[in-house]
């Protein structure tokens, strides 16, 4: 589960709502100052996620907007200091995931539209009234300050998301010495960049934007897929952030659709929501999670802890693996009969999942067809097992 949530959300038009319109930043301190997510729920927020089947959850501790959604002595410009809210909503989150049994990895945008040591300016952020100076060195300073307090104050973390750096591409980000403090506070916490480029030293993931991997459907992702486990992050409707006029959701067949297809290249799905001011989760999103959870309930089991099958992705959907079982995962097909290529020697038997039934199959040198069961699910799958009599 991927979470954007902010002060941006109060405005109900996305989180680029301060580059958009354009707002200054003295306007958008004020509109900071109102924040106040009376209804936020933490434990309710986890539950979903588990309800939903989610297996970790990534939110925006500090949006593009450099406002930081947890208490933070690196400055004012937080939740608790900046807001009549008062309460650290990360915290509550990170308690109740560790009391739940959800990893937590914390966004963080190195871009920021309102510190004044973000100088040189980058492509973005121009019209926020900012003074035409600062001080490179120590806005990155400023990063790795409240990097680490959120590595030292929130328990074990799953990891860092990194967004942003596109903004300033051929700047010098400090990666390394960034990446080492990262490493040095929490050893088992992922680096995980989505500047869109090939991965990079110290980097634990390889993650893709709008976009499965190697796709690039989007038009700014990196074809090049390196060897670091893969992600993929997908917004539910057209927008990261609460949109308040953005109705345009996928139906809950895409979405399980898009995770098998995520699956079938070996990569986890980061599936957004943006929840509203207030702190609740918009209706049709919380609806699609609890059907996706209830789908993988039944059928998680071809796909949690799988890696892409042996058949590259096709047209009518994709396989994944686990050991010497194959799970065909058959998506838009209308015939009765699938034909699929040689996996190898050996004879295979057939199943449909997840009532076990005995399907027919017939090999060849070329390969072999299956029967199919008969429905219309979203994802008709087929187990192969190797090795059967």
């Amino acid at each position: 589960m991927f979470i954007h949530w902010g002060v941006y959300s109060q405005l109900g038009q996305g989180e680029w709502v301060m580059q958009n319109r354009p707002i200054t930043v003295t306007d958008y301190e004020w509109l900071a100052t109102t924040f106040n997510p009376v209804k936020f729920d933490a434990r309710a927020w986890v539950a979903l996620a588990k309800a939903a089947g989610v297996k970790y959850i990534t939110i925006t501790s500090r949006h593009h907007d450099g406002f930081a959604m947890f208490a933070t002595r690196a400055t004012p410009y937080n939740i608790v200091d900046w807001t009549q809210f008062k309460r650290d909503p990360l915290k509550e989150l990170a308690d109740e995931c560790h009391r739940q049994g959800i990893k937590l990895f914390f966004y963080y945008s190195q871009l920021d539209w309102h510190h004044p040591d973000y100088w040189p300016r980058g492509s973005t952020g121009l019209k926020t009234g900012r003074p035409e100076s600062g001080d490179w060195n120590r806005y990155l300073d400023f990063v790795d300050a409240q990097l680490t307090e959120l590595l030292t104050n929130y328990g074990a973390v799953g990891g860092i998301w990194f967004d942003g750096m596109w903004d300033k591409p051929a700047a010098d980000w400090r990666l390394p010495q960034t990446y080492a403090l990262i490493h040095r506070l929490q050893p088992a916490a992922l680096i995980v960049p989505n500047h869109h480029q090939t991965p990079l030293p110290g980097e634990d993931v390889q993650t893709f934007e709008q976009d499965l991997p190697g796709a690039n459907t989007a038009g700014f992702n990196t074809t090049t897929i390196g060897r670091l486990p893969l992600e993929t992050s997908l917004t539910m409707n057209d927008s990261w952030g609460f949109n308040l006029t953005d109705h345009h959701y996928k139906s809950t067949r895409e979405l399980i659709h898009y995770l098998v297809r995520a699956a079938g290249v070996g990569a986890n799905l980061l599936l957004n929501i943006g929840p509203r001011p207030d702190g609740t989760i918009p209706p049709e999103a919380e609806a699609r999670l609890r059907e996706i959870g209830a789908w993988l309930a039944t059928n998680g089991g071809s796909i949690y802890g799988t890696r892409a099958g042996p058949i590259a992705p096709r047209s009518w959907g994709s396989t994944t693996e686990r050991g010497d079982t194959v799970y065909v995962h058959v998506l838009d097909w209308a015939d009765p009969v699938l034909a699929l290529p040689s996996l190898g020697a050996g004879k295979w038997k057939a199943k449909s999942w997840p009532d076990g039934r005995a399907l027919h199959v017939t090999q060849s040198n070329e390969g072999m067809t299956v029967d199919l069961p008969v429905g219309d699910s979203p994802d008709r799958i087929v187990v192969l097992i190797k090795g059967a009599q």
